[in-house]
């Protein structure tokens, strides 16, 4: 507060008058510690002390612009059963609390905080609690990360003084002239501010506030694996990791969060540090295939994926069978893909099992009987030339690592896994989290959306043996995306018909319900030549903060061309390969693979030609996942999107003017 030695002295007097005036029983060491909590209501803090004698219930609540805090003063942690009642009660009591936008205070966004009398002495097994020590109280008030304003510390301080039975609510004074009071409000004064705090820093009031709806989810029993799907922006990931944290509290374990996409942990590992701080110790947040390998390092079978040598194997395998294969489909990619996504993807280990009916879910091209042995000798060449040289795809190392979990099972088993944009992960790769995750009640939580699937292929849940039925959520209000820029997103036509993950119908974008008004979407046509002006004129004219704003490509070498274009102008890049979540002032740059799962304030989106010579079904597959990507770039813009379209002998994309 930067109270200086006189005025603290004064504030300490009126705590002290205060306590004994309104809780006289109270012991040496609760006196001393609430006193000092007591002091910092001089400014945006609010504190309610129990007025009762000591029980399974927590010390104190104390509101301030870091969250809220369910405070417990003692030299050591609460037990079961007590510790239970304790978490019981302070998220009980809690859930009353409403924000002006109809959604409630979720349990899982209290705080336990465990403050020891005198200096710091080791506590193990602190369980859902931060421990401080009396002597560090000013960790708990240090602004590292607020995410509450002033106005919404009154606001929810009002209702807790209504609903907090039991506890009296006590402020002390700032001696000398201070500011205006800015008074009690009610509830629903509360929504403009809020709004607008939910805008410029999105995932800060949904550490606090849960629609009803995803609320329930969070706290739900679910007596084995859980799925949630839904359009893009709808707060999948919001809820998955509120619901991790709940599901922590309750268990003993380390917690995982894993995902396809590379570049998701360490964003949503940041979120939930923030969210979740007592738990740094057990919540691991890693790419897939990362952990895999540091599985395997650790059973003593390191496997490292050598990416030049796997493409060469491939390209002496496509050199041999690509005469007979090239009629069908001329393109080697299309064939790269149905070998990493279908037959390795899901396991096949014989053409039998390859000829099946509907085992190649999410292509066009149908390929008869004869035509996949052609397929299936390619594969097993494309093989051999991985065998010579000692080399494995990342197929094979997910394979590896199946097999060895299946021989010797983790020792120490996660209490809970949670695996988001999981409609990317092949079905080896959902069998391979199967068995690291179990089957057992909470699990096992997957998160997705059919719709926003950026590559070839599919699968449903129950291919691998993952059974969901009953224990699906879906979540349908779009809260990321402003009005016009959802609407831009919503003209895509990305398999508008799409699935829960399951088979089960599920909810398209375009039938998705807008939860934010406003926003900008512009479109852009021009060639090549005329990009680089048009981009760095756009960038000059953002509004959002240039760390707030990213540009979406669609493949690698349009990114090299437009990174030449913003290095030439000077523009600060950071690519979303290194990006973290961290704030800085750096533009974010990287393909839409990257940009998964990933939201900021404005995004921009070039679009190049695509390569010509397409036809039939593999072209009608390749405009699908396009629209389904060109829906995933759209929809990672919150406030403002532009999407420039670059031209080459007519037109190459629809978009709306």
């Amino acid at each position: 507060m930067g109270l200086g030695q006189h005025a603290k002295r004064v504030l300490q007097q009126q705590a002290s008058a205060l306590l004994t005036k309104h809780i006289p029983q109270l012991d040496a060491d609760r006196r001393r510690i609430l006193t000092a909590l007591l002091v910092e209501t001089a400014g945006h803090w609010r504190l309610f002390v129990r007025a009762d004698p000591p029980d399974a219930r927590a010390d104190a609540f104390l509101i301030g612009p870091e969250g809220l805090f369910a405070v417990t003063i003692a030299a050591r942690p609460p037990q079961p059963p007590g510790l239970h009642a304790l978490v019981r009660h302070a998220e009980e009591s809690c859930a009353g609390i409403r924000d002006g936008r109809g959604r409630e205070l979720t349990g899982s966004a209290v705080h336990f905080v465990l403050i020891t009398p005198g200096p710091r002495n080791a506590v193990r097994d602190a369980g859902p609690f931060r421990v401080l020590a009396e002597t560090e109280l000013a960790k708990l008030f240090k602004r590292t990360a607020p995410h509450l304003d002033r106005r919404q510390v009154e606001a929810i301080g009002e209702q807790a003084r209504r609903i907090l039975g039991g506890y009296v609510p006590l402020r002390v004074q700032a001696p000398g002239p201070s500011e205006p009071a800015a008074g009690f409000l009610d509830p629903g004064s509360l929504v403009e501010a809020e709004v607008a705090a939910a805008q410029l820093r999105p995932f800060d009031s949904w550490l606090t506030f849960l629609h009803p709806h995803q609320r329930a989810i969070v706290t739900r029993d679910y007596r084995g694996p859980a799925r949630i799907s839904g359009p893009a922006g709808t707060g999948k990931t919001v809820v998955a990791l509120h619901r991790l944290r709940h599901v922590a509290r309750r268990t003993a374990g380390p917690v995982l969060f894993t995902t396809f996409v590379r570049t998701l942990p360490p964003v949503h590992e940041a979120a939930f540090r923030r969210l979740a701080p007592e738990f740094g110790d057990r919540a691991e947040f890693v790419h897939l295939h990362a952990w895999v390998r540091r599985f395997l390092t650790a059973r003593e079978r390191p496997v490292d994926v050598d990416a030049r040598g796997v493409r060469t194997a491939f390209g002496r395998a496509w050199s041999r069978h690509r005469a007979v294969l090239e009629p069908i489909e001329r393109h080697d990619e299309y064939w790269r893909t149905e070998i990493d996504r279908v037959i390795k993807g899901r396991g096949f280990t014989t053409l039998e099992q390859y000829r099946r009916p509907a085992v190649r879910r999410g292509r066009e091209l149908r390929l008869g009987p004869e035509q996949k042995a052609a397929v299936w000798q390619f594969y097993e060449t494309y093989q051999e030339m991985l065998a010579e040289r000692g080399l494995h795809d990342y197929n094979d190392v997910i394979d590896i690592a199946l097999a060895e979990l299946r021989r010797q099972p983790l020792e120490t088993r996660y209490a809970a896994v949670v695996v988001d944009e999981v409609q990317d992960i092949t079905l080896n790769g959902l069998r391979l989290i199967k068995e690291l995750a179990g089957t057992g009640p909470n699990q096992l939580l997957l998160v997705g959306d059919g719709q926003q699937q950026v590559y070839p292929g599919g699968w449903r849940l129950s291919d691998a043996g993952i059974p969901v039925l009953g224990r699906g959520e879906v979540l349908r209000v779009n809260y990321r995306n402003r009005t016009e820029v959802l609407a831009f997103a919503q003209r895509f036509d990305a398999r508008n018909e799409v699935d829960d993950l399951d088979g089960a119908s599920g909810v398209a974008l375009k039938n998705a319900e807008a939860g934010n008004t406003g926003g900008t979407a512009v479109s852009w046509r021009g060639t090549e030549a005329d990009l680089a002006a048009e981009l760095t004129r756009r960038i000059a004219g953002l509004t959002a903060p240039l760390g707030q704003t990213a540009l979406i490509l669609f493949q690698r070498q349009d990114l090299v061309r437009c990174r030449r274009i913003l290095r030439e102008a000077g523009i600060p890049v950071l690519s979303l390969d290194d990006y973290s979540g961290a704030p800085d002032d750096h533009l974010k740059v990287g393909t839409v693979h990257r940009a998964k799962g990933l939201d900021f304030q404005a995004v921009l989106v070039v679009e190049f030609p695509a390569r010509p010579g397409e036809s039939g079904a593999a072209a009608e597959e390749a405009s699908e996942l396009r629209d389904r990507q060109r829906l995933v770039a759209a929809t990672r813009a919150r406030d403002f999107l532009w999407w420039g379209v670059v031209e080459e002998n007519g037109d190459t994309f629809g978009a709306a003017g």
